[in-house]
């Protein structure tokens, strides 16, 4: 059964735990602070020492559950399920802010101002991101509250749930790491508080530099304490996890803190190729309901849990494989979802169909681009029937099944896999990065041509350019939430020197101004911590 994904606790366990610490926050203003610990998670909930493993579970589900009540139920006060679900905002934030992806239905809140780039400190998306990750937070912090030696003495822990507990916190405090890196992504600051803070204290609010200072110390700190790659519970972190993280910081480094560190990049990008990482066989088994136990399983880093009986949400992979069902096709009987599927939510901008023009990506495994009739420009964003679909993710499976519900998909979210680290690894060798091996390079590249069935891999380090990388990770990465942050760095988010359709609100797209690169904090997060300030440009 799909649920041994979540750390083998049944619904009412994690449910429970979601609850429980959800309850013992302050969500009203969204500055997610717990209030008194102990007024829900009294010593009769730690009588039995399976309950550390629990609260852990709360910390993990807040990435994949919204609420208590359902797949529609939120614990953020005044946000939805739609617009709070943490893979599915950080998917709008980073993917439908940019050139590959279309939503349909702008009259869901939010939507239309991320994918056309008009967006404000009020928009319920960028709140959503903001509140969950702070969520994140606030529960990493009850976590390690409660788990201080002098708390573990007092209940006379055993010494071997004792020794356990120490990957646990180091497992929380990678959580509470990877929230902080995509707030210092995504708005460039954030509200700061850790375990050593008082209980209701006034956070902090640090800039990028302070967060990406401590993103880097508390990832290195823990290290010695994760699991070793590919030997935890899968849908938990390792140090695989962790060393992604770093590579990842230090490959945007110079748009974080102005300073090249594409050498540490290209460090932990080896790390993680020699942790046991592999690449899947076939390149869709990474985006199937079976994808915790296919050759996938072997490439991916960390998913993010979906399960269509217990982890029910509107998370990013129900939202693509409903989405993926075109108006026109009927298509979702193949994608394991119901025949009309929503109807025509999802189809891709101009820019990114045409990434795949060449004929060498006519049998390519990752030219899941379905065109039929229909024309490729969109040109009216409520005309469903404008612009190709894609059948990326599914919720079949690689023998010949599906998922167990037609909504709520089985199909985890890959949010750190391998092909990324190779591609991140030659980006950081041709950024000047020391230590790379330009055989290793050209190695990587091939493997993933070759996974592709591409006839063009054969490539050399001389085919290797930085805009030849850029496009190959829109070839290989799209819909996985990184295509704003590539773009980005690359100089081509904001200004003019790349449109893409419905850029800026332009039908062929315009410009942006640079104080897009960040998004602006939310005007009621702004109100609940007078010590953040807005961004600049809003």
């Amino acid at each position: 059964m799909k649920m041994k994904k979540i750390m083998n606790f049944n619904k009412l366990a994690i449910l429970f735990l979601v609850m429980l610490v959800a309850m013992s926050s302050c969500t009203k203003d969204l500055d997610i602070t717990p209030q008194d610990d102990q007024d829900l998670l009294g010593e009769d909930f730690f009588a039995t020492e399976t309950a550390y493993k629990q609260l852990l579970a709360g910390v993990y589900a807040n990435l994949s559950l919204t609420g208590v009540d359902g797949p529609g139920s939120s614990n953020i006060d005044g946000l939805d399920a739609g617009t709070s679900q943490f893979g599915r905002v950080l998917l709008y934030l980073q993917t439908l802010s940019a050139d590959e992806m279309i939503w349909s239905y702008e009259n869901d809140p939010g939507t239309r101002e991320i994918q056309r780039n008009i967006w404000n400190a009020d928009d319920p998306i960028i709140l959503g991101m903001f509140g969950r990750t702070n969520v994140t937070i606030a529960f990493a912090n009850n976590f390690l509250r409660e788990t201080t030696d002098e708390k573990l003495a007092s209940r006379n822990v055993s010494d071997a749930t004792k020794a356990e507990i120490v990957k646990y916190r180091a497992e929380a405090r990678l959580l509470r790491a990877m929230s902080y890196y995509y707030m210092m992504d995504l708005f460039g600051k954030a509200n700061f508080t850790t375990e050593a803070d008082a209980i209701n204290a006034q956070p902090a609010a640090y800039n990028r530099q302070q967060l990406f200072d401590y993103v880097e110390s508390e990832l290195k700190a823990i290290e010695g304490d994760l699991a070793d790659p590919k030997t935890n519970e899968h849908g938990r972190a390792d140090k695989g996890v962790a060393w992604m993280i770093l590579a990842k910081i230090y490959l945007n480094a110079e748009v974080y803190i102005g300073q090249a560190k594409y050498t540490e990049c290209i460090d932990y990008c080896k790390k993680i190729i020699g942790g046991g990482y592999s690449l899947a066989t076939n390149y869709l088994h990474n985006f199937m309901a079976d994808n915790n136990t296919n050759s996938a399983n072997n490439e991916i880093i960390f998913p993010l849990i979906s399960d269509g009986t217990y982890v029910q949400n509107y998370g990013p992979t129900t939202v693509m494989i409903n989405g993926s069902v075109g108006s026109l096709e009927l298509n979702g009987a193949p994608l394991g979802v119901s025949a009309g599927g929503w109807g025509g939510a999802l189809r891709l901008r101009k820019q990114f169909v045409q990434l795949f023009d060449a004929s060498i990506f006519n049998n390519d495994s990752r030219n899941t681009i379905i065109k039929g009739s229909r024309p490729i420009d969109i040109l009216d964003i409520s005309d469903r029937d404008q612009g190709y679909i894609l059948e990326k993710y599914s919720n079949a499976t690689s023998t010949g099944g599906f998922g167990v519900d037609q909504t709520f998909v089985d199909t985890d979210f890959p949010l750190f896999r391998l092909a990324d680290v190779y591609l991140m690894y030659i980006e950081a060798h041709l950024r000047g990065g020391a230590g790379a091996s330009p055989a290793d390079a050209v190695s990587y590249i091939n493997a993933i041509r070759t996974r592709a069935n591409n006839p063009q891999n054969n490539l050399t380090i001389g085919d290797l350019t930085l805009d030849f990388i850029l496009d190959e990770r829109a070839r290989e990465l799209h819909w996985e939430a990184h295509r704003r942050q590539d773009l980005i760095r690359y100089g081509r988010f904001t200004g003019g020197s790349y449109n893409w359709a419905w850029k800026g609100n332009g039908t062929n797209g315009i410009a942006l101004p640079a104080h897009m690169n960040l998004y602006p904090i939310p005007s009621a997060s702004l109100a609940s911590n007078p010590n953040l300030t807005q961004n600049p440009g809003y």
